[in-house]
């Protein structure tokens, strides 16, 4: 069986993560690993037997398909000149920090037909896997996406780097035009809003409440739906699902049953997959687009408030 030559641009906390799991691939061979601090790039490289570099265009030549974890401002330089060499990427979200980069990749893998997909890593959580077909008209969503300050992702606000997971989950389960948005934010710890609540009406008459902030002492990824006659309660770091519904004049609790799995090892398993066989993936570069669309969106309403 031939394998696949896989790199990773920019071998940070998530990066390396991305090297780890490709490494544990039976169809799977890192190949090229980069990053600008040279010496995590070769740390990295020497565990898992990798080339390794500071600059990202060594790697044309020695690979099929990379995953782009650099810093946001700077994914589309990188993934453009991949795509231009014939090469599938994945980029982690969000996949640019503003539309006109993001259409110019779709346009170029498109020209090139390679494979573009994006990190929105909470569609391939088990959890959410389970609600997808629980019946009912959504009423209205609420989401907390909240944890404790790092040092990661500080060049973009708690929009583009947690609210966003949220914001491709609702217009996935949405998928009609939005009416209006709210939203207000603030700056505590960076140059950019460090918490953001956004509130989105649609226009089939459903409302969307978010919360995300990375300056909390607790860590909380939930989303809540509201359905006619019914409730679901999801938590994505536990994976766990709870459906409450009314039935005659009482409330049942009931929990689906999830097999957890780790989101980024199935998102990893289902780009190579997409590689391998030449088929669309989950998350699309036009798929992102629309959840950075509404992201700068809220951005700017923050923007005009504070």
């Amino acid at each position: 069986m031939k394998k696949l030559n896989v790199g990773v641009i920019g071998t940070g906390h998530v990066g390396s993560f991305h090297a780890k799991i490709y490494s544990q691939m039976p169809d799977v061979k890192v190949t090229f690993l980069c990053d600008v601090i040279e010496a995590r790039a070769k740390q990295l490289g020497n565990q898992l037997k990798s080339n390794y570099s500071n600059n990202y265009k060594d790697g044309f030549s020695l690979v099929d398909a990379v995953s782009i974890a650099a810093p946001t401002p700077f994914h589309y330089e990188i993934a453009k000149d991949f795509l231009k060499h014939g090469k599938d990427v994945l980029i982690e979200k969000p996949i640019t920090i503003n539309l006109k980069q993001a259409q110019h990749l779709i346009q170029i893998a498109d020209k090139n037909s390679c494979i573009l997909q994006v990190g929105h890593v909470e569609r391939f959580n088990k959890a959410f896997s389970a609600i997808r077909d629980v019946p009912g008209e959504i009423k209205f969503i609420e989401c907390h996406r909240i944890g404790p300050f790092t040092q990661r992702c500080i060049d973009v606000s708690v929009v583009l780097d947690l609210m966003i997971h949220d914001l491709d989950i609702i217009l996935e389960l949405l998928p009609c035009k939005i009416k209006s948005i709210n939203a207000t934010g603030l700056k505590v710890m960076t140059d950019f809003p460090d918490i953001a609540n956004a509130r989105i009406a649609f226009e089939n008459g459903a409302v969307c409440n978010i919360t995300s902030s990375r300056v909390s002492d607790d860590a909380l990824r939930k989303i809540r739906i509201f359905k006619e006659n019914s409730y679901i309660s999801l938590d994505y770091k536990l994976q766990e699902v709870k459906i409450y519904q009314k039935l005659n004049k009482k409330i049942i609790k009931k929990q689906i049953p999830i097999k957890k799995e780790q989101p980024l090892q199935l998102e990893l398993k289902s780009f190579i997959n997409s590689v391998k066989k030449r088929i669309p993936p989950l998350v699309s570069g036009k798929t992102a687009k629309k959840a950075l669309e509404t992201a700068l969106k809220i951005e700017k309403i923050i923007s005009r408030t504070s």
